[in-house]
């Protein structure tokens, strides 16, 4: 069944023996709405991200929200306020130039 993959295994003495393979997880997810899985972030169980089995540099990337965040969302979060502060621009110039008339 699904739950019990093997693997044919050849031990050191010639023998062949099967090693049962654990199912992989969803692994880290983004909170966001695009559902993003966070790259460079191993996909394992929960227990196994906990300080007692995981160092803190490999549960994070070296970027801005590194370990929160997948790269799409980052990417997403500094158009959009480029974006809202290019909008307030417009405004402004649009309202100067109402004045003057």
């Amino acid at each position: 069944t699904n739950s019990n993959r093997i693997r044919k295994l050849r031990t050191p003495g010639g023998q062949l023996s099967i090693q049962y393979v654990k199912k992989k997880t969803k692994g880290p997810q983004t909170p966001s709405g695009d559902h993003g899985k966070i790259h460079g972030v191993p996909r394992l169980n929960k227990q196994a991200y906990s300080n007692k089995h995981m160092a803190k540099n490999k549960k994070s990337v070296s970027r801005s929200y590194g370990g929160v965040l997948s790269g799409g969302a980052v990417r997403e979060r500094i158009v959009r306020a480029f974006l809202v502060e290019e909008q307030k621009i417009v405004k402004k110039v649009l309202k100067l130039q109402a004045a003057k008339k």
